[in-house]
């Protein structure tokens, strides 16, 4: 969409009011709402929707965003009309009526199937209108009438042209010139003109004058009290001219006529006067093929295109098409003409045209009319102009502001690029510009402070305090507020607001304590911050935000405000060079980068007295899967078909509306302002929202607030069932756990049971082997003593033998040693010593005899028993007594049992058979 303004002047006179002027209009191109270009008729429904019949279906726009809704046999929509809640269109041999669905969308019910009896004849349906209880669709020969569910079909002899409701009659136009009554379900003829007879009438509208019947090329007629004539001769030339093709009335009571040619004509029987809107002043096409009205707007529905005007906005503009004219950077009137001075030059308007001031090429700073005068501040010095008129009155460059000097007869203080220049004015009229002495940089503001104190605002280093002499000619005190005594010295702004010397400097406002000689901030205008101050009288101030919002605010600091934000303004501004021209108490102009705007206070102020701003409706709720229904005041979403929420909500009867939206969830608040009504929400994380939603109109008015709420779902891994199952999992888990620790428990006390029973048994046999090990030893410590004590008795025998035998000569009785001999003999080999011994040894050695006479059977007893010595470890020696024999028959027995025993010569007889 692309926004022009316009300003169109009519006779010229003294001031403002001579001139008439129109306000913004919208484009509305194909590629904004996405369809065919013509567009043949154009309605209004509820909340300030649009509808429009296009050829390629039902367009539809509430003020966000534009949607297309085709017909079933995408046919081309001739007609339509929006009664109620229901939109009523016409086609190719079919009509019927659109409703809003629960989710906000279009659904088209056809009526034709109603029609009894009858047959179309390549009928299109380019009318309808809303008749008591009824709703009437008009063909060219035929006329049907919806009512109760039924349809009644009114057959006509003659080609239909208009119907109209007038003064509750439905009237029917025909091409015979002759003006028709519906009654009752019959065509009554009700007027018939001589002059109409070769006229086409298209369309019939009651004005207090009488009834206005507008024809096709013949232009409008006049019927009142019986009688028909020409209507206004000079705007009838013009709709002849451009073939008329419907007529509407303003609630102001103006009337509009859309032509085929020329666009509309705006007539106001007021002034007695008209204004036309064609291509040339910003439509789009100049061909209107439907026309309507709502509250403040004017719709049109065009050949090419749709575009939308105010009819009564307090904000109007002149735009310079042609480019010429430049950035406009002051306006002020001169010989009762209007200047404009802009980086090109000098114009001023007269007779209705926009002309250029000869000789005043390049930049214009200042127009001030001052002492009868229009002076120019010029790139290249100073000019006295008026229309066609151009003087150099000083030809020092750059002239930024002229200011009066107090209690000074016509003498003027200007800035300018190196300083500032006195100018007089003489009593034969002339000016006389002298620099004054004692300055020499440039000079963008000035103030005065007293008679002689001047105060001086450098473009980029800081303030100055000037004191002068008597006659303000030269300089003779400075004092200098640099860096140190200021926020920041670049761009500072200087006014004089009742007596007191203000400065606004990186967005605050600051005064001069003359008490203190020094710059403080200045509290009374906190609530200002940010706003600089474009015009101030003393009582109109006007304020604006040259941050981003590049928002007006206008007051006269007791008990009005009001604030612009009409985007159609704001992005023509002139940042930081921004100047107002008050033509009266109600009318200001101000400067703009093509042209220049004309605000009314009082129309501004009417706006502010009516009723808030229309509450926003929500047009759509939709996440990635669903769109749901707009009736819902709490929406459920799934969490992951919330990771993309759009919605949208519109305020059609608003212009340019911003929207204050802010997000709930718990206590956190977030508040955004959007200068667009569709937001996007992206991967929030579950749980309860809540949203208000106020729009804001260009002016500042905020509307009642729309509420909703949303919940977004857990994920499916945190849902209730989910918890429950998590629950039981967890109780499962911890149950199984238990059991397997409880297992584990038990397993690992079996272990150690099994470990201590087996410490235990290892203990006992380690205790039953110690046990054994201890008998054993004492066993074989007796069976060692044993066998010592036998060993040792049979010693001490041998050794009495051989005593004996060494003394057997002093025995007196041989046969008495003989008989202690062999007594000895016998206690030597004695059987009881050998069998103690064998009883202890076969303790220890259970098996050795039987296993020694399994594997060796010749073995003697004498074998065994050498062998049980030998097991004992015993040596030669100790056997000898035991045995009864000398060591050396132990040898030689050891010897034989070597033998028997199969030993190698290698292999230790003891060793053998101690392992044995």
């Amino acid at each position: 969409m692309r926004y022009l303004w316009l300003f169109v002047f009519v006779l010229s006179s003294h001031s403002l009011l001579g001139q008439r002027d129109i306000p913004s209009i919208s484009n509305y191109g194909i590629f904004d709402y996405g369809a065919a270009s013509q567009n043949w008729d154009i309605s209004i429904g509820e909340q300030g929707i649009v509808y429009a019949a296009n050829n390629k279906g039902l367009l539809s726009f509430n003020g966000q965003e534009w949607s297309l809704y085709k017909l079933p046999n995408a046919t081309i929509v001739r007609s339509v009309e929006a009664i109620d809640d229901r939109i009523f269109t016409g086609s190719y041999e079919e009509f019927g009526y659109w409703q809003r669905n629960a989710q906000g969308l279009l659904e088209y019910t056809s009526l034709t199937h109603l029609i009894k009896d009858h047959t179309f004849t390549n009928e299109e349906f380019w009318q309808i209108v809303a008749f008591g209880d009824s709703v009437v669709f008009r063909s060219f020969s035929t006329i049907y009438i919806y009512r109760n569910g039924e349809i009644q079909v009114l057959d006509l002899d003659i080609i239909v042209t208009n119907m109209e409701i007038v003064d509750g009659d439905l009237l029917v136009a025909g091409s015979n010139g002759a003006i028709y009554r519906v009654h009752n379900g019959q065509l009554l003829p009700h007027l018939t003109f001589k002059e109409l007879e070769n006229n086409t009438v298209v369309s019939l509208l009651r004005i207090p004058d009488g009834l206005l019947i507008g024809t096709k090329l013949n232009g409008c007629y006049l019927y009142d009290k019986g009688a028909l004539k020409q209507w206004n001769e000079e705007l009838n030339a013009k709709l002849k001219a451009n073939q008329l093709n419907e007529i509407i009335a303003f609630k102001d009571g103006r009337t509009a006529f859309g032509t085929i040619k020329d666009g509309v004509y705006v007539f106001d029987p007021k002034e007695d006067s008209y204004e036309v809107l064609n291509r040339e002043m910003g439509l789009q096409n100049n061909t209107v093929l439907g026309m309507v009205q709502h509250e403040d707007k004017l719709w049109l529905a065009l050949d090419n295109g749709i575009d939308k005007m105010k009819t009564n906005a307090p904000i109007t503009f002149y735009t310079d098409r042609s480019g010429l004219l430049g950035t406009v950077y002051d306006l002020d009137y001169g010989s009762g003409n209007l200047f404009l001075g802009s980086n090109t030059g000098v114009y001023y308007f007269t007779e209705n045209t926009l002309r250029f001031l000869e000789g005043t090429q390049g930049h214009v700073w200042d127009l001030a009319a001052i002492e009868g005068d229009l002076l120019a501040g010029h790139n290249t010095g100073t000019y006295g102009i008026g229309p066609g008129k151009l003087k150099q009155i000083s030809s020092i460059a750059g002239g930024y502001q002229l200011i009066k000097a107090p209690e000074k007869n016509k003498i003027y203080l200007q800035g300018t690029y190196t300083g500032v220049s006195r100018f007089e004015k003489s009593d034969d009229g002339t000016w006389q510009a002298i620099p004054i002495q004692g300055i020499a940089s440039p000079v963008k503001h000035l103030c005065f402070e007293t008679n002689n104190i001047l105060w001086a605002v450098h473009p980029y280093k800081g303030l100055s305090r000037l004191v002068l002499d008597e006659g303000l000619r030269r300089v003779i005190e400075v004092l200098d507020f640099d860096g140190t005594a200021l926020p920041s010295t670049y761009n500072i702004k200087m006014y004089e607001v009742k007596s007191q010397i203000l400065f606004y400097i990186e967005g605050n406002w600051y005064r001069y304590n003359g008490i203190a000689n020094r710059i403080e901030r200045f509290e009374d205008f906190n609530e200002f911050t940010g706003y600089e101050l474009i015009y101030n009288d003393g009582e109109h101030f006007m304020f604006i935000d040259n941050g981003e919002t590049k928002r007006l605010l206008y007051t006269n600091l007791r008990d009005r405000q009001y604030v612009i934000e009409k985007e159609s303004l704001q992005k023509r501004l002139v940042p930081d060079a921004e100047k107002v021209l008050l033509t009266s108490d109600s009318l200001m102009l101000l400067t703009l980068n093509d042209g220049f705007a004309k605000i009314d206070l009082k129309a501004l102020a009417g706006l502010y007295g009516k009723k808030v701003a229309q509450r926003p409706q929500l047009v759509y709720f939709k996440d990635k899967n669903h769109r749901y229904p707009v009736t819902d005041s709490i929406f459920n979403l799934s969490f992951k078909a919330s990771r993309n929420i759009v919605f949208q909500v519109a305020a059609p009867a608003l212009n340019d509306p911003r929207f204050k939206y802010t997000l709930i969830e718990g206590d956190s608040k977030k508040t955004v302002v959007l200068d667009h009504g569709t937001i996007v929400s992206q991967n929030l994380p579950f749980g309860e929202y809540f949203v208000e939603i106020a729009a804001i109109s260009s002016y500042g008015q905020t509307s009642p607030i729309l509420k909703f709420g949303f919940e977004i779902l857990p994920p499916w891994y945190l849902s209730n069932l989910s918890i429950v199952l998590y629950l039981l999992a967890l109780m499962g888990t911890v149950f199984l756990v238990r059991a397997y620790n409880r297992r584990k428990l038990q397993r690992k006390q079996r272990i150690f049971e099994d470990k201590l029973n087996q410490e235990q048994v290892v203990q006992r046999a380690q205790l039953e082997k110690e046990k054994l090990a201890k008998e054993v030893r004492l066993k074989q410590q007796e069976l060692t003593n044993v066998t010592l004590g036998i060993a040792k008795k049979n010693q001490v025998i041998l050794e009495l033998k051989d005593m004996m035998a060494v003394n057997k000569a002093k025995f007196e009785s041989r046969k008495r040693y003989d008989h202690i001999i062999k007594k000895l003999d016998r206690s030597v080999a004695d059987q009881e010593d050998w069998k103690r011994f064998e009883v202890n040894f076969k303790e220890l050695h259970q098996d050795f005899f039987e296993r020694l006479l399994k594997q060796f059977p010749k073995l003697t007893p004498k074998d065994l028993k050498l062998c049980a010595y030998l097991k004992m470890n015993l040596s030669s020696k100790e056997i000898a007594p035991l045995m009864g024999i000398s060591v050396r028959g132990v040898e030689i027995h050891r010897y034989r049992l070597r033998k028997k025993l199969g030993l190698d010569k290698n292999e230790y007889l003891s060793t053998y058979l101690i392992t044995f």
